[in-house]
């Protein structure tokens, strides 16, 4: 049973999810650079504008979990699971994420920031 309230807990997932959104974006932009588009400004200009949001939402989030005194870090990762150390209010929680489904979260985001928020 965690301690975290939703709301914390929503925090802290998005403290895990959106770096690794950074991370596609910033993959996918070296992609763009190499591949034989004829016009390739349009889709890195789009991908930096969709980075730079979820950069600002980033620092939110960071902003608030130092406010709130919550840390996160990955204390592990096998092929299947990514274990997270959360330090909450001076309680320690370690939970397990699986593997498949930090990726299918990762894309959901991907889809959420190109085609809604990014309105």
């Amino acid at each position: 049973m965690t301690r975290i309230p939703e709301d914390d807990r929503n925090m802290i997932e998005k403290a895990i999810y959106l770096p690794m959104v950074i991370t596609v974006l910033h993959r996918d932009l070296k992609v763009i650079e190499i591949s034989p588009f004829k016009l390739r400004r349009p889709y890195s200009e789009l991908v930096e504008h969709i980075l730079k949001i979820v950069q600002a939402d980033f620092t939110e989030v960071r902003r608030y979990l130092r406010k709130e005194n919550i840390k996160v870090s990955e204390i592990k990762r096998d092929e299947s699971f990514t274990m997270y150390c959360f330090l909450y209010k001076g309680y320690e929680e370690h939970h397990n994420y699986f593997n498949p489904r930090l990726r299918n979260k990762t894309e959901d985001l991907l889809c959420y920031y190109f085609f809604e928020r990014s309105r």
